[in-house]
């Protein structure tokens, strides 16, 4: 296996487990590293996707008591019962309109100049979001209805746009929508287990032709990788949120999203958008 390669597999895996859980975007961050790196064919776009799985699996590991309660609960206790309902109900939006216009969108706007735009929009958003006043009604995630569910799977469908963030849209969603920070991070979490598995599944299928026992190595250190930095950013992440807002991540976008507008206006970086 070729070092340079193993090399990027662990950037790549790296990056991926510390921006999946964040408000700033996983997919953004993949887009732009991978472009940096010359791994943004289309073996390169697939292994971004697949090691989403990695990260996936360290929030089932952090919440696998939970998750053991709602499947042994199913049936049997009404807030598994409604957990699964609300996670399915919120799973939908995404999947509908990813499937309708999920190659329009790659063809257009999977490139770092619409990506670092996206960065800085999303920034506004967040912004704009903290520094109104938060009504709190929903105080954890068995609290929260099917409406609530649809509204935060409403806001998740933003994020087929790269650069605007699956966990920003979620989290800054169910801010406005009147959930409490705890509970908007968590359900972003758990809504992250079907969202990203299914992209996962769905994307080996289609791409499956592209698959080859050569890359082994490479898919190893990428899921191991983005695993344990995406298990330390969550276990991070649930330990922020119960004192701090998301202001700090918007500033963040903001600079990051001039950094790649301006080294692409001045021909710094030779990216591939236009």
């Amino acid at each position: 296996m070729d070092l340079i390669l193993l090399l990027k597999a662990l950037i790549l895996g790296i990056v991926e487990g510390l921006t999946e859980f964040l408000p700033i975007s996983s997919t953004g961050h993949l887009i732009l590293a991978g472009d940096l790196l010359d791994f943004n064919d289309d073996r390169g776009k697939l292994f971004e996707i697949v090691i989403q799985s990695g990260a996936i699996l360290a929030v089932v590991w952090e919440y696998r008591e939970r998750i053991a309660r709602v499947l042994t609960g199913l049936g049997r206790d009404h807030l598994a019962n409604r957990l699964v309902l609300n996670l399915a109900i919120a799973f939908m939006p995404l999947a509908v309109l990813g499937l309708l216009f999920k190659k329009a969108i790659e063809a257009h706007l999977f490139k770092p100049v619409p990506v670092a735009i996206a960065f800085i929009v999303g920034a506004f958003v967040i912004i704009w979001a903290e520094r109104r006043e938060h009504r709190i009604r929903v105080e954890t995630v068995d609290d929260m209805s099917p409406l609530d569910a649809l509204k935060l799977g409403l806001a998740q469908a933003a994020a087929l746009i790269p650069g605007t963030s699956r966990s920003g849209a979620t989290i800054i969603g169910g801010l406005l929508f009147g959930l409490s920070r705890k509970a908007a991070t968590e359900f972003s979490f758990f809504l992250a287990i079907p969202t990203l598995f299914a992209a996962t599944a769905y994307n080996l299928y289609k791409e499956r032709a592209l698959l080859n026992a050569d890359d082994l190595g490479m898919w190893a250190v990428g899921f191991v990788s983005a695993f344990v930095s995406a298990f330390l950013c969550v276990r991070w992440l649930l330990r922020y949120v119960s004192s701090h807002d998301f202001v700090p991540f918007a500033w963040y976008r903001i600079a990051f999203g001039i950094v790649v507008l301006a080294t692409w206006h001045f021909g710094w970086v030779e990216w591939t958008a236009h």
